[in-house]
């Protein structure tokens, strides 16, 4: 009998250090549990990325190589839509308008409603003095219409392509003067080619 009582005892701790099957069960659904909740967050984000950019901004691929080197031909940006709604185009502004042929046209705001911009000796003037051009393409080598004074309406703009020598925008009667109702959002983001996928 004294043999007997340690195994009973040696048993019973034995049974306390074992692991109910349930754990296991309990563990298994909640690893599911965690996998489904992660995979339902990535639908969501996926589902409200996609209704932002395709409910307030818009896809443009860029065609011809007027915006170089900001951007190349078949580049693929994205247009805030809303970015005019709530304010008005700035000087340095990439935009995307619409022209009389119905295509869009991406190129940068340079002069403002109510200024006077004319094209001399290779430079923007703006209101008589010569423009600060941040970004270093402030030569012009034809000055097309703007080689005389052009005096902008109160809702119309002067743009221009980057690349100066290789742009039909404002400085040529078929586009002229950009009216704001023509703009229709700000560039912002690239996405294509994805190397160089990035702020604007």
């Amino acid at each position: 009998m004294g043999a007997i009582l340690p195994l009973v005892f040696f048993a019973a701790s034995f049974r306390k250090k074992e692991v109910p099957l349930d754990f296991y069960i309990n563990e298994d659904t909640a690893l599911l549990r965690r996998i489904a909740r992660w995979a339902v967050d990535v639908v969501v984000t996926i589902a409200l990325a996609w209704f932002l950019v395709y409910g307030f901004c818009g896809q443009v691929r860029i065609s011809g190589n007027s915006m170089q080197p900001l951007l190349e031909a078949s580049d693929v940006v994205l247009v805030n839509r809303l970015a005019y709604d709530l304010g008005k185009p700035k000087r340095y502004d990439v935009v995307v308008f619409g022209s009389e042929d119905r295509k869009n046209n991406v190129k940068r705001v340079i002069g403002l409603p109510g200024e006077t911009v004319q094209i001399i000796g290779g430079l923007v003037y703006i209101d008589g003095a010569p423009l600060e051009d941040e970004s270093g393409l402030g030569q012009v080598s034809l000055a097309g219409r703007a080689g005389s004074p052009i005096t902008l309406g109160e809702d119309e703009y002067f743009l221009l392509g980057d690349n100066r020598d290789s742009s039909e925008d404002s400085r040529f009667a078929n586009v002229g003067n950009v009216k704001a109702d023509q703009i229709q959002g700000k560039v912002w983001l690239r996405i294509l080619p994805i190397l160089k996928l990035g702020f604007l």
